[in-house]
């Protein structure tokens, strides 16, 4: 019988020693993550390389992370947190534009938008997003999938609202891009956190910007790296930032985008199709034998279930070796591909007790 590539994957690049179903959290770093970063810290501690990284690693990873995105490499800026970015998107803003966002939103995606004390933040269910942006809508900025519940929000419809606005969209992949087949050429900008499950390290994290966006997008973080010739641009003001998005850059950090470069490269391997629906499938798995247990899940097809009212069950699951989260009073578990059926029953095995 013919092993898949995501069957591979699985037994090669990952050993778990919990049952893991956190990678809404934090996505388990596959073999060959850990070995790239191991080997750029090793040869950083013996001085035997010329710098702290490779910027070339850094371009294979914003190439990875484009291809998942179905975007050229060109609208990616590469940076360390979805919080730098949106904040990047929030300094462009004029004073007093209306930002739209769901109710219980993120605090990354809303907070720089907010903090700055001018604009005007309006909050609405998610269910009723598409339908409040109105003509005085600037920006519209939201999760494709909320990180407390999974839920995934109406992209087609809101996108179309806000087009029949004229507002921009901002949207947060961070809990969705991986597992959810994304189209980031759709919205004028995404951000991405990368440690979870596109399954690198913390400190990788993806912007992307339409041409259009780019130009009204401030280029805040401009240093050598942003330049069109980072080696002859390190002394003195850059004289000419880069054409592509990679002038939006933050200052990377090369062990986490070493290893980026990897597990995006893993994900490829695997394909969009065999994941969506294996964590699909093992979500469904898990709300149908909740259910069975008097457990009502948050409805809906991600791969992030939520069973509300189960949040104080986490220590008893975390002592019993299965790791999920509690979030807004949720049982929150999530499903990538080193996931199987046995862990489904595991945690059901668990909750039953």
């Amino acid at each position: 019988m013919e092993t898949s590539a995501l069957d591979q994957a699985r037994a090669t690049e990952f050993a778990p020693e919990t049952t893991y179903l956190n990678t809404s959290t934090c996505g388990l770093l596959p073999r060959r993550t850990v070995e790239a970063v191991t080997s750029l810290a090793g040869e950083n501690a013996a001085g035997t390389r010329a710098g702290a990284g490779s910027l070339e690693r850094v371009d294979a990873a914003r190439a990875g992370f484009a291809r998942i995105a179905g975007v050229g490499a060109d609208r990616v800026a590469a940076g360390g947190s979805v919080a730098a970015h949106v904040g990047l998107v929030a300094a462009s803003l004029p004073a007093g534009a209306e930002v739209l966002a769901p109710e219980g939103e993120f605090s990354s995606v809303v907070s720089p938008f907010a903090v700055r004390g001018d604009l005007k933040m309006r909050y609405v269910p998610l269910a009723g997003l598409a339908e409040a942006v109105r003509p005085g809508t600037s920006l519209v900025a939201f999760s494709a999938v909320q990180s407390a519940d999974g839920r995934v929000a109406d992209l087609d419809a809101i996108r179309a609202a806000a087009a029949e606005h004229g507002a921009r969209t901002l949207l947060d992949a961070t809990q969705s891009a991986g597992w959810l087949p994304l189209d980031a050429g759709a919205y004028d900008y995404t951000v991405t956190g990368g440690f979870k499950f596109l399954l690198c390290p913390r400190g990788a994290s993806f912007l992307t910007v339409t041409e259009e966006a780019q130009a009204t997008l401030p280029a805040l973080y401009a240093g050598w790296v942003s330049a069109e010739d980072p080696w002859n641009s390190t002394y003195g003001p850059v004289e000419q930032l880069a054409s592509t998005a990679r002038r939006f850059d933050e200052p990377v950090a090369f062990l986490s985008y070493h290893g980026a470069e990897r597990s995006l490269e893993l994900l490829a391997e695997v394909g969009p199709d065999a994941l969506y629906a294996h964590a699909t499938g093992l979500a469904a798995r898990l709300r149908e034998g909740a259910a069975s247990l008097g457990h009502e899940a948050v409805p809906g097809t991600s791969a992030i279930v939520a069973l509300p009212g189960l949040g104080d069950r986490e220590p008893d699951l975390a002592a019993a070796g299965v790791m999920v989260s509690a979030r807004a009073g949720n049982l929150r578990a999530a499903f990538h591909l080193y996931n199987t059926d046995a862990d489904v029953d595991r945690v059901l095995d668990v909750l039953s007790g």
